[in-house]
């Protein structure tokens, strides 16, 4: 499978003040303060050892095959988490949007080659922490480890409902669970990438759509 990672910025590295910084930067820091205190010290710290960037649409923020090296927070735009089965068959696995964090903890954390891909649905803007800027605020930050364990907790949480049901229910139940558990997305992917997440054909999908 070819393969592009991190679209970046224009001069081809992270930078730390590109599109709409200040408002970027205060939705993570409000989210992390959803799960712990920071005082103004470590909040600028994390600031600085977060770097923006351009992930284009179809460029792939991890791959399989390769150690998850960053973690992101996304600013703005949808990713997907995908794999392929044992019929050679690219699979939807789930889909991540708006202000949560995406990386492949298996990987990351014992560094091991990644089983899955994590692809840009949409253009997207990113803040990215890298290996080192992790550990160094896990270092330097007393409650930083806190913080993500209570963040990692809920993102297994959510990803339990965001993974694919599959057969667990016929087609026009899996496509109506998925208006309702996520409207915001129903019009933002692709009819091809939602048929995959949920298991059927293309066709098949644009004619429960039609139906209902």
């Amino acid at each position: 499978m070819n393969c592009s990672c991190c679209c970046f910025l224009s001069n081809g590295k992270f930078e730390n003040k590109s599109f709409l910084q200040l408002a970027a930067m205060e939705n993570l820091i409000n989210y992390l303060l959803q799960f712990g205190h920071l005082n103004q010290h470590q909040i600028d710290l994390v600031k600085n050892k977060a770097k923006e960037a351009l992930l284009k649409k179809e460029d792939y923020f991890s791959e399989a095959g390769k150690i998850a090296k960053q973690v992101a927070f996304i600013e703005e735009g949808i990713l997907r988490v995908c794999y392929y089965n044992k019929k050679g068959e690219e699979i939807t696995k789930y889909f991540i949007d708006e202000h949560h964090f995406v990386v492949d903890l298996n990987s990351f954390n014992a560094q091991i080659p990644s089983s899955e891909y994590v692809q840009a649905v949409t253009d997207c803007k990113l803040l990215i922490f890298s290996g080192e800027a992790f550990k160094e605020l896990s270092e330097t930050i007393i409650g930083w480890d806190e913080i993500i364990s209570k963040i990692t907790t809920k993102g297994l949480i959510e990803k339990v409902n965001r993974i694919s049901p599959m057969m667990a229910e016929d087609a026009k139940s899996r496509y109506l669970n998925f208006l309702e558990k996520f409207p915001q997305l129903a019009n933002r992917i692709p009819l091809s990438l939602l048929a995959s997440y949920l298991g059927i054909t293309q066709s098949s999908l644009s004619r429960i759509r039609k139906n209902i």
